[in-house]
């Protein structure tokens, strides 16, 4: 990979998780785009990957940082946080990046409101980039879905939302379908948790006019598909994204870093990077 030109006002990041698939994805986004740099990789306590160059591990050549376990030092030295690991990882990261005063961008799913609520804590202290997905076709998705969805009333068009991951993927349903589920349910006025079916099985009746359901597959190496399904009578809508390389993850999350650099301490969405909220 060519050697990418570095300058001071870089913005300093790290990447937590560095081991991953997602971590290296992570990585080598930072090493392709302009403006960012790596200045710190975390792993697991115990990892075999401590001590060893994260450029070489995600496959862009020595970059001279090494991947640590031992987070205080490498946050007090950077000036933002990625993240994808895991919900009580997230929520002590979150915690820590708040304390340092840096970015921290959140990519992570599965978290519970718990969670969620001790986040938007930290969010008081420090700007968080948060979104159950990282890519522009995505969120431009999840607009076309609140808009589509409050021009289709429920008297007349049902909502499902079909997704489908990898057989490694822990939580279900993924964060993409709940955050479209959530624009669809923006768009209605109403609130998901409530109208949401997550399940089926057995003699379950008729379907309930309003809610808004969700079927999840799992298998294969699949990254990521979402479908939003409008039925009416007589006529169906598919609202679709297909994810074909974690690539698309990465990027956007080096994007949201720099886009929060500087900003007021805040919870904020890719609708807010993107500028899709008017």
């Amino acid at each position: 990979m060519s050697e990418k030109r570095v300058s001071s006002s870089d913005m300093k990041l790290v990447v937590v998780g560095a081991g991953g698939r997602m971590g290296q994805a992570l990585i080598r986004a930072i090493h392709e785009i302009d403006g960012a740099r790596l200045a710190g990789a975390i792993a697991r306590i115990g990892s075999p990957l401590i001590g060893r160059d994260a450029g070489e591990v995600a496959g862009v050549g020595p970059l001279g940082v090494v991947i640590r376990d031992d987070v205080l030092p490498v946050f007090a030295d950077a000036e933002g946080v990625l993240d994808f690991t895991s919900p009580a990882a997230t929520v002590e990261f979150a915690k820590l990046a708040a304390e340092a005063g840096i970015v921290h961008v959140i990519g992570t799913t599965g978290c519970s409101e718990a969670y969620d609520e001790k986040i938007r804590t930290a969010a008081a202290r420090a700007p968080i980039v948060k979104s159950g997905n990282m890519s522009l076709g995505v969120n431009l998705l999840s607009v076309l879905v609140e808009k589509a969805a409050k021009a289709l009333g429920p008297d007349d068009f049902d909502i499902e939302i079909l997704e489908m991951h990898h057989k490694h993927k822990v939580d279900a349903p993924s964060g993409t379908a709940l955050l479209l589920g959530e624009a669809a349910a923006e768009g209605r006025g109403i609130d998901l948790v409530s109208q949401s079916v997550r399940s089926r099985d057995g003699h379950t009746g008729a379907r309930e006019n309003g809610t808004i359901g969700f079927a999840t597959l799992r298998g294969g190496s699949v990254i990521g598909d979402h479908s939003v399904i409008l039925a009416g009578a007589g006529e169906r809508i598919t609202l679709s994204h297909h994810a074909e390389d974690r690539t698309i993850f990465a990027r956007g999350a080096v994007k949201a870093a720099l886009w929060a650099r500087g900003r007021k301490p805040g919870l904020y969405s890719m609708r807010d990077v993107l500028n899709l909220n008017d």
